[in-house]
C-alpha cells in the first residue's frame, strides 16, 4: 500500500493547531481588503477583519489557481506520497477545478504517484467535518481508495445549518434582494441557510430575532441527527463567541454531545457572510 497524505483548502476554517495535529497540508485561498491582499488563515486576526467589515469595508476573495495548487502538491509527490485532496465546494468557488487541473498536470510529471481531488460540496467547518472523518478512516488503516470511496459516499450527509445577523452581506452576494435586505433588517428577520446538494448556499427559511434563529439551527441539527451517531459537532461564528457558546450549550443539554469544536469563520468565507454568522455542522442521514 502506497503512503498517502490528505490535503484540503483553507476554507475548512479549522484551527491551525487542529490541522497540524492531523498533519494536514493546506492550500490557501486569498482575500483583499483596503487594497492589501492576504492569505486566508493569515494576515488580519478575526477581530481586525470583522471590525473592518462592521465599518463598511468590503473584502474581495480569490480562488486558488492551478499553479498555486501545484506548488503545494509537488513537494508531497517528490517525497513519494500519494495525495487525497478534499476541495472547497465547486458550487461556491472554482478552486476545486483548479486543483483538478493541477493534479492532471502533475500526474504526467509523476506517473508513479496518485493524486485524487474530491469535490467536497461542503464549506467552512462542513469541509472540516468531512476531513475529520476522512482522517479517522486513514488512521484506522484504510487505503487512499477506501477513504476516497467513503468521502464520496458520505459527503452529502454533512449538514450545514447557518444563520446570519446582517442581510446586507447576503444581498451583496446576490442571495437576497435589496428590498428583502432593507425590510428584513428593519424587522429583525434572520434567514436560515444551508448548503444544498450542489454545494451552494440556499435560503431555506427565516426566524424573527437572533435568539430564535440560534435556537432553530440547534433544532435543525437535532432533526438531522436522529438515529445518527455524531461523535463531534462543529460550530463556527463571525466574531460572536457568546452566541456560538449559547448554541453549544443547547447542543450539550438537548443532544448530550460534549465533543464540540468552536472556531471563528475564516476570512474568505466570512467576507461573504459578514460578522455575526453562526453555523452548526453535523453528520445526518441527508441534508
Amino acid at each position: 500500500m502506497n503512503d498517502y497524505v490528505i490535503t484540503c483548502n483553507s476554507t475548512v476554517d479549522a484551527p491551525k493547531e487542529w490541522l497540524e495535529e492531523r498533519n494536514i497540508t493546506v492550500i490557501p485561498l486569498h482575500y483583499t481588503i483596503d487594497g492589501k491582499t492576504y492569505e486566508d488563515m493569515a494576515g488580519l486576526s478575526p477581530k481586525e477583519f470583522f471590525a473592518k467589515l462592521r465599518e463598511g469595508h468590503m473584502a474581495e476573495t480569490s480562488q486558488v489557481n492551478p499553479e498555486e495548487a501545484k506548488e503545494i502538491f509537488r513537494p508531497l509527490l517528490e517525497a513519494g506520497k500519494d495525495v487525497l485532496h478534499i476541495a472547497f465546494s465547486s458550487g461556491l468557488s472554482g478552486t476545486c477545478n483548479s486543483c483538478r487541473m493541477a493534479a492532471e498536470e502533475l500526474s504526467e510529471e509523476f506517473p508513479e504517484r496518485k493524486i485524487v481531488v474530491i469535490d467536497s460540496l461542503c464549506a467552512c467547518l462542513g469541509e472540516a467535518l468531512l476531513l475529520y472523518y476522512a482522517v479517522k478512516q486513514k488512521n484506522a488503516g484504510k487505503t487512499l481508495e477506501q477513504v476516497e470511496d467513503w468521502v464520496e459516499e458520505n459527503k452529502l450527509r454533512i449538514c450545514h445549518n447557518v444563520t446570519v445577523d446582517d442581510l446586507g452581506h447576503l444581498h451583496r452576494g446576490g442571495r437576497v434582494s435589496k428590498a428583502s435586505a432593507i425590510i428584513g433588517s428593519a424587522i429583525q428577520i434572520k434567514p436560515m441557510i444551508h448548503v444544498d446538494n450542489e454545494g451552494k448556499l440556499a435560503v431555506i427559511g427565516k426566524k424573527r430575532g437572533r435568539k430564535q434563529s440560534l435556537q432553530r439551527i440547534v433544532e435543525m441539527t437535532k432533526e438531522q441527527s436522529k438515529g445518527i451517531s455524531n461523535d463531534i459537532i462543529m460550530i463556527t461564528h463571525g466574531d460572536c463567541l457568546d452566541d456560538a457558546n449559547y448554541v453549544a450549550d443547547l447542543i450539550r443539554t438537548e443532544m448530550g454531545i460534549e465533543n464540540i469544536l468552536i472556531n471563528n469563520i475564516g476570512t474568505v468565507i466570512g467576507g461573504h457572510t459578514g460578522p455575526g454568522v453562526v453555523a452548526t455542522f453535523n453528520l445526518g442521514e441527508f441534508r
